[in-house]
This record gives structure tokens, C-alpha cells and sequence, in this order.
């Protein structure tokens, strides 16, 4: 019998399995399991390259290296007697229990008392957040940290914080040899805009393949604005320079070397789009690309509300001063330091001063604490700008990095949205952590408070819009680049956010009225119907757009009032409006029989 091979990423990280095509079910189902280090109890999902779930078994449908699977550890069986013993009582019989006294009251009483109901309702709750949540910090379980290194500990990945040595050395020897390693005047061309597409998620080959493109990309960026000859940079100085910086970005979900890369484009796009060239001298233009290069160096996932609370090193060494960004201006002198990867090291003194200097005021002015007082120094000068005025520019390079940095929703959907998603993984991290350690709870992180669209509603009207529109004052060229995009971002999460929040009401409503008995008479309710209809109906929407506009959701919602315990909703992932859809399909299928 013919083997199949099977190409899958697990957590962006590509794997192959191979399996005879008579291979039993449960030994496939095993092998994707082990791949993903999955205990026996962990649910998993395998979704095709289409983005559908698929099941996992041997009639799995081989592919390429091109068009992966992708598999997920989605949650933790509540059932398991491992859970049971940690928690010191199992759900299941709990929840028996629980139906029991239901049917009693019912019995006895004719109708359950609201308490039963809001019971019901806190033990779904406590459920769903057990098979989603971690770690059980939210249970006021706190570990004792008065021993060990005090460093926070993510619990995002499996990886090690930095990379290892093996990995640095591989991508060095192939960077290295990649020098003569021309790009093609598209791609040259594409990386002047905006609309740049980053690659978020790696082909499905090696990673170090994926950071050894996006270093060579850099390099000619700087070929391309003219500094390997204004400022006299050996190429394979440059080279060094470049794979330092790559080696002091870690593994963590969203502040690592891809992000790096975004901002050093978008900062490199908005050069061109606003002829920057023609109104600012090379040495600022150095200044503005560098700094994007360096901005986020050694970053470990933890803004700087933790590092001054939880009083890391960080914090004691700057005196709770931009701890992070001073750490990342510290380390990109550090590697410029080294002969080897100084790309200043044959400019003059004057210049040298000046331009670490503009390095350190760029990567400052990306702790956004200061955001209010940059923008408002910008907005001052901005009616009689003058790019002949020292101060003038050095607050528009402040403005630009800043731009560059938080730009992600200027880029198409396709690109943006999964590094949003990325971003709630460090910001949910650390709240955890923070609960962990007993620490104030950064608002904006917080899992239990925060949905994806509500974290973004706010940060676009009040924080993106203000600081891209003041840009786009100066350059009008812009509004179509950047302004355009984000107004569409702003409306796509607020329709997601409008769609949770109609979705929260109708659950609301259906707990309110429903009928826990077994034994609910025929003439209530359709059980048929809404046991094929509730567990489409009640999931988080997290797709793109169209999920979630439809204006007939409401009416299909009313006629169910009453609903069988089985047909409760437990891990929401999807929108209303394709359970909507989903219905029909259903009812349809009836008729026709």
C-alpha cells in the first residue's frame, strides 16, 4: 500500500507526516497529536488550505509543501481525570447533579427560579473558561515567586525566549552567502508601498528560509536609497549588521524580527510616497531607516506598565524612564559596537553624533506614553512647516517612525488581521502573567475584558486616525496610501463588535427562557432543528468580512425560545450570520425531503 504525505504547520511551524493510506484511523489521529506535543486529552483541529475544519484520518488528501494544513491545539478535554484531580471535583457529575435537581424542581414546582438558570449559566461559563484559559491564575491560585531568576516565563510558545545558537548560525551561513543575491526590479518596486504583502505566515519550508528573504529584502533598501555609497558601507558589513539584528529579535508571537521588518517597510514605502529624497538629506534618511531596523530589539513580549510594576531590570536600570526603548537603543549601539557590523564606521565624527543622536530621539518616541506630546508638538508647527528647520524635521522623523510602527492596519486585511492577532497573543500573555504575579492588570490586555474587535475600535478612532490624518496634512499624497484603509479597518471592527454584541444579547435571551428538562414537551420546540442549528449559531466572530451582516439574523433568532442542554453553545468561534446561513441550508435539505 502507497504511503501519503501530508504537509501540516502547527503554531506557524511546518511539519510532514507520513502514513500508509490503510493506516488505522486512531494512528493518524495519534500522529498529528504527537506532532503538535498534544496531551491525550487536548482537542485538536486540522483545518484544509481553504480554511475549512477537515477531519483528521486516512482518507486525509495528500498535498504540497505549498498548501499546508494547519493543525491547532484548540482546548483541554474538562472531562479528563487529570483535570478532575487538580480542580478536586469533576464537572461532569456536577453537572449530572445539577440536571437532577433541575428535573426535581420541574417536578415539583412546575418551573425552574431564576437562581437555576443564572447557576446554569456560571457553571457554562466556568466550563468554557477552563477548556480556553492556561493557567488558573483567574482562580486567585498565584505561584510564589520569591525564588528563581524573576523573569516572566510565556506561556504563547514552546521555543526558547532566544533564538539558538544553531539557528542563528544557519541563517548567518546562508545570509552570508546570499550577497550577490540580486531581487527583481518588481519586487524593488513593491517594497515601496504600502499595501506590501509581509508574508506573515512562512511558506511552508524552514522558517530561517522565510528571515533570510526579509534580510536580504532590508539590504536593498538600502542599496536603493543610495546609502551603501553616500555613507561608504562595505556590503558585507552591511550583511553582519543586518543578521545581529536579526539574532537580538526573540521568539515571540508579534514584537520579533517579521514585525522589524514591517515597520523598516512601511517607514521605507512612506520615503518614497512623500519624496522624502528630495526635501531631507541621506544622513536623516539613515537615521529614520535605521532606527525602524532597531526599534524593537531584544523586546520580550512585556510592555513597560509590566516592567515597572513587576520592577525588572529594565526598569531599575532607566528608572522606569521608556525602559524598553531605551533597552532597544542600547542594544543596536551595542551591535554597532562590533567593527564587523558597524555601518557608521567610515562616516565622521559630526556625522557619527548625529546620527546616533536621531537614532536614540526615533526609537524613544516610540513608547506611546509620549504619544500625545509628540503629536501635539507636530500639530503645532504644522500649518508653517519647514523643512529647512532643524526641530521641524526631527519632530517629523518622531511622527514617521511612529507611523511606521503602529501601521499594520494600513495594509490590506489579508495582512493586517493576523497580526492583530499575534499582538493579543503578548497582550494576553502578559495580563496572565500579571495575574500570575499579582500585579495591577493592564486593561487593554486583559482576556476576560477584551475582545478582538473592542481592542481595536478604540486604538483606530482615538489613536491611529488623529496621528495618520496630522501626517497626511503635510503629505496629502497619503490619504489614499493610508488614511483609506484604516477607515475601512475602523468599520470592519466596529460591524464585528456590533455583531458580538447582538450575538451576547441573543444568548442572554435564549438562558432567560430556556427549558433545562430532558423532557421538553415536542410541541415547544424543533429539537431536530435547533441541535443542527446551535452549535453553528454560537460562535465568536473571528472571520473576515460578510460573516456577520446579515439583517435576518434577529428573525431567525426569535422563533427559537426554548433550547435542549446539548444544544448549549461551548466554544464559540464563528459569526451569526453564518449560522444563519446554515440554518437555511438546513431547512431547505428538510423540504426537499
Amino acid at each position: 500500500m502507497a504511503t501519503k504525505i501530508i504537509f501540516f504547520t502547527v503554531n506557524g511551524r511546518p511539519e510532514k507526516a507520513e502514513f500508509p493510506g490503510d493506516c488505522p484511523a486512531q494512528d493518524v489521529k495519534d500522529l498529528f497529536r504527537s506532532a503538535a506535543e498534544a496531551g491525550p486529552h487536548d482537542i485538536l483541529k486540522l483545518y484544509n488550505p481553504k480554511g475549512n475544519i477537515t477531519n483528521i484520518s486516512p482518507g486525509l488528501e495528500p498535498n504540497s509543501s505549498s498548501c499546508c494544513y494547519k493543525l491547532e491545539v484548540v482546548a483541554a478535554d474538562c472531562n479528563s481525570a487529570e483535570l478532575a484531580g487538580a480542580l478536586g471535583f469533576d464537572l461532569s457529575s456536577m453537572e449530572k447533579r445539577l440536571q437532577g435537581l433541575e428535573k426535581r424542581i420541574l417536578t415539583e414546582a412546575g418551573d425552574a427560579p431564576a437562581v437555576v438558570y443564572e447557576m446554569k449559566k456560571q457553571v457554562d461559563s466556568f466550563r468554557e473558561k477552563l477548556e480556553s484559559v492556561e493557567h488558573l491564575s483567574w482562580l486567585g491560585l498565584f505561584k510564589d515567586l520569591s525564588e528563581g531568576t524573576h523573569k516572566p516565563s510565556p506561556f504563547y510558545h514552546k521555543r526558547t525566549l532566544h533564538k539558538t545558537r544553531k539557528e542563528c548560525e544557519h541563517v548567518r551561513e546562508k545570509f552570508l552567502q546570499m550577497s550577490s543575491l540580486e531581487v527583481s526590479e518588481e519586487v524593488r518596486q513593491y517594497l515601496k508601498t504600502p499595501t506590501f504583502d509581509n508574508c506573515f505566515e512562512p511558506k511552508p519550508t524552514m522558517v530561517a528560509v522565510e528571515d533570510l528573504r526579509l534580510c536580504t529584502e532590508t539590504r536593498v533598501m538600502y542599496t536603493d536609497l543610495d546609502f551603501i555609497a553616500a555613507f561608504n558601507i562595505e556590503p558585507a558589513v552591511l550583511q553582519h549588521f543586518l543578521f545581529e539584528v536579526y539574532r537580538r529579535y526573540n521568539n515571540i508571537p508579534f514584537h520579533n524580527f517579521k514585525h522589524c521588518f514591517c515597520v523598516t517597510q512601511m517607514m521605507y514605502g512612506l520615503i518614497w510616497l512623500t519624496d522624502l529624497k528630495s526635501k531631507m538629506d541621506s544622513e536623516d534618511l539613515l537615521i529614520m531607516l535605521t532606527s525602524a531596523v532597531c526599534h524593537d530589539l531584544d523586546h520580550t513580549g512585556y510592555n513597560n506598565a509590566y516592567q515597572i510594576n513587576a520592577r525588572t531590570e529594565l526598569a531599575l536600570r532607566y528608572n522606569d524612564i521608556s525602559p524598553l526603548e531605551n533597552h532597544h537603543c542600547a542594544i543596536a549601539f551595542e551591535i554597532l559596537e562590533k567593527t564587523e557590523s558597524n555601518i557608521f564606521r567610515n562616516l565622521s565624527m559630526n556625522q557619527y553624533k548625529r546620527i546616533r543622536e536621531g537614532i536614540i530621539k526615533c526609537i524613544l518616541a516610540t513608547d506611546m506614553t509620549r504619544h500625545n506630546e509628540i503629536l501635539n508638538k507636530f500639530k503645532s508647527i504644522l500649518t508653517a512647516f519647514d523643512f529647512t528647520n532643524k526641530e521641524h524635521r526631527e519632530v517629523l522623523m518622531m511622527i514617521l517612525i511612529k507611523v511606521s510602527d503602529i501601521s499594520n492596519e494600513a495594509r490590506p486585511m489579508e495582512v493586517a488581521e493576523p497580526w492583530l492577532d499575534c499582538l493579543l497573543q503578548e497582550f494576553y500573555n502578559q495580563s496572565d502573567v500579571e495575574k500570575l504575579e499579582g500585579l495591577p492588570v493592564t486593561p487593554f490586555m486583559d482576556r476576560d475584558k477584551v475582545t478582538k474587535p473592542s481592542s481595536q475600535t478604540g486604538f483606530i478612532r482615538f489613536v491611529l486616525l488623529p496621528l495618520f490624518i496630522e501626517l497626511a496634512n503635510l503629505f496629502p499624497c497619503l490619504e489614499q496610501h493610508i488614511i483609506h484603509p484604516v477607515r475601512k479597518a475602523l468599520d470592519y471592527y466596529t460591524e464585528m463588535e456590533k455583531a458580538l454584541e447582538r450575538e451576547k444579547v441573543i444568548r442572554a435571551q435564549i438562558c432567560v427562557s430556556i427549558d433545562y428538562s430532558e423532557n421538553v414537551p415536542p410541541n415547544l420546540i424543533g429539537r431536530s432543528e435547533a441541535h443542527s442549528f446551535w452549535p453553528a449559531a454560537n460562535r465568536v466572530v473571528s472571520g473576515r468580512s460578510g460573516d456577520f451582516t446579515s439583517s435576518s439574523s434577529m428573525k431567525v433568532f426569535s422563533s427559537y425560545t426554548l433550547c435542549p442542554l446539548a444544544a448549549l453553545p461551548t466554544s464559540p468561534s464563528r459569526g451569526v450570520a453564518a449560522a444563519v446561513e446554515e440554518n437555511k441550508q438546513s431547512r431547505r435539505g428538510s423540504q426537499r425531503a
